[in-house]
């Protein structure tokens, strides 16, 4: 199916071949990466857990999100929609993919609630997605640090890698 479309930049479902694309592009900018993680929210699709979008620009893979009307993890578990695995590659930045994606998740979540909550690490890799969540008007939601899925307790100790995030929660229909 294709959310949205102009002369550039398509959203559409993710495909099988996708997890493939994606994990290649991120592994050539330096990222660690595995197509498992992708092949796993495919799954979920199947068993209509999730619905996982991919982003083209100008027909070649450009970034990923997927929606999971009851996420079971985190914060917000059993109770908002969440947006999971927000990535854009590096050399499609900054030229509108990030923000249609976005757009398409919302609109998607919008189905189920009128708000929706995301995780976002807090390492420098994040940094793009960190200042694009808070310019959209998304909030942190109090709970404090997560690691490994928990709340992360004061002066506890941890590793500042993908598993350390941050909650935020956005009202749909306008108004942040």
């Amino acid at each position: 199916m294709v959310y949205y479309t102009d002369d550039k930049i398509t959203v559409r479902d993710m495909d099988e071949r996708d997890p493939e694309v994606f994990a290649e592009g991120e592994r050539a900018q330096g990222w660690e990466a595995d197509e498992s993680k992708l092949r796993k929210r495919l799954e979920e699709r199947a068993e209509g857990r999730a619905i996982c979008l991919a982003a083209d620009f100008c027909g070649e893979p450009a970034g990923y999100v997927s929606v999971y009307p009851k996420y079971e993890h985190g914060a917000f578990a059993g109770r908002l929609p969440m947006i999971v695995d927000f990535a854009v590659l590096e050399k499609f930045r900054r030229r509108g993919v990030g923000g249609k994606l976005m757009d398409v998740a919302e609109d998607i979540a919008g189905r189920y609630s009128d708000e929706v909550g995301l995780g976002v690490g807090l390492n420098p890799g994040y940094g793009s997605a960190q200042r694009m969540y808070c310019k959209r008007g998304y909030l942190p939601d109090g709970s404090g640090v997560w690691y490994r899925n928990s709340v992360l307790g004061e002066y506890e100790s941890c590793c500042n890698d993908d598993d350390l995030v941050l909650y935020f929660s956005k009202k749909l229909g306008g108004k942040p």
